[in-house]
């Protein structure tokens, strides 16, 4: 698919806000006065931004508010109700540490599985599609809330935490990939199906179903190379993992500390345009498209 920027700084700024805010509300730090102002601040300017930043990908942004109806069918609307809900708990919870100190556990607990509740329904938005088959599995959620959570602990200044958690993120992430690689081919999903011609033979396209393009193809017909793939994939897993960890193994305090946040932040920007690039909607079968 064509990997839209607006999406990509959504799923991946959204998802270090609400890791901030889940590690907030858990009370593995509280802080109070200016110090949780900051914190506080930090995180939502990333969740809301993200979250401002998607709605530039709707073809209707002045209907946005029509998302949050339907929650009984769409995930879509259920990861709006819940960071709008996530996002008020917290305000409260917030206010507490910061205006009087005051730490009121079970709003902090509830607003931290509101956050994680956003983080798992934006995930899910593509997962249930069918009509992607790599992104159609659990490993989408699991890539989705080990990174968000990560990058909160990062935030969070949870050094320890961010070490354990870097190499499991890590591996989810390779996981993903290994396992995105072959779905479409296992998906039984191909020319055959897709034209529903299989009965009768071997199809093959003799012209272009379109002699210009359309929406389908600006929106989800998008064919990465091999070596392109590879490249960034390095990237994704040096800046995004490797050298976060190697930073913080270091001595230099916050200096360090800020460049292995801003690495693991490039590191998944590169991870969340693969995620997209890389994902092969069967429509693309119509036109003819394969993998490289």
């Amino acid at each position: 698919m064509h990997p839209a920027p607006s999406v990509i700084i959504f799923t991946t700024l959204s998802g270090l806000g609400f890791g901030l805010l889940f590690w907030l509300g858990a009370g593995i730090i509280a802080p109070t006065g200016w110090v949780g102002f900051v914190f506080f601040a930090i995180a939502y300017v990333l969740a809301v931004g993200g979250l401002l930043a998607s709605t530039f990908h709707l073809g209707h942004p002045e209907r946005a508010l029509k998302a949050f109806s339907q929650w009984r069918t769409s995930w879509l609307s259920r990861e709006g109700c819940a960071a709008v809900a996530a996002l008020v708990v917290m305000a409260l919870y917030g206010a507490g540490l910061v205006f009087w100190g005051a730490r009121w556990a079970p709003l902090g607990w509830l607003g931290a599985a509101l956050s994680v509740g956003t983080v798992y329904a934006t995930a899910m938005i593509y997962a249930q599609m069918r009509t992607v088959p790599r992104w159609r599995s659990w490993l989408t959620p699991a890539l989705y809330l080990t990174l968000s959570l990560t990058g909160g602990a990062l935030l969070a200044g949870q050094l320890y935490l961010a070490i354990l958690l870097l190499p499991v993120a890590a591996l989810v992430q390779i996981a993903w990939w290994v396992r995105g690689d072959g779905a479409l081919a296992r998906s039984g999903t191909s020319l055959e199906t897709a034209t529903g011609l299989g009965s009768i033979g071997t199809p093959r396209a003799f012209e272009p179903p379109h002699t210009g393009t359309n929406y389908l193809l600006r929106e989800f017909v998008h064919v990465v190379g091999r070596r392109h793939a590879k490249k960034l994939r390095i990237l994704a897993l040096s800046f995004g993992y490797v050298l976060p960890v190697m930073l913080l193994g270091l001595p230099g305090g916050h200096l360090t500390a800020g460049l292995a946040v801003l690495s693991h932040v490039l590191g998944i920007a590169a991870s969340r345009w693969l995620f997209f690039a890389e994902a092969e909607h069967v429509v693309g079968l119509y036109y003819g498209k394969r993998s490289a």
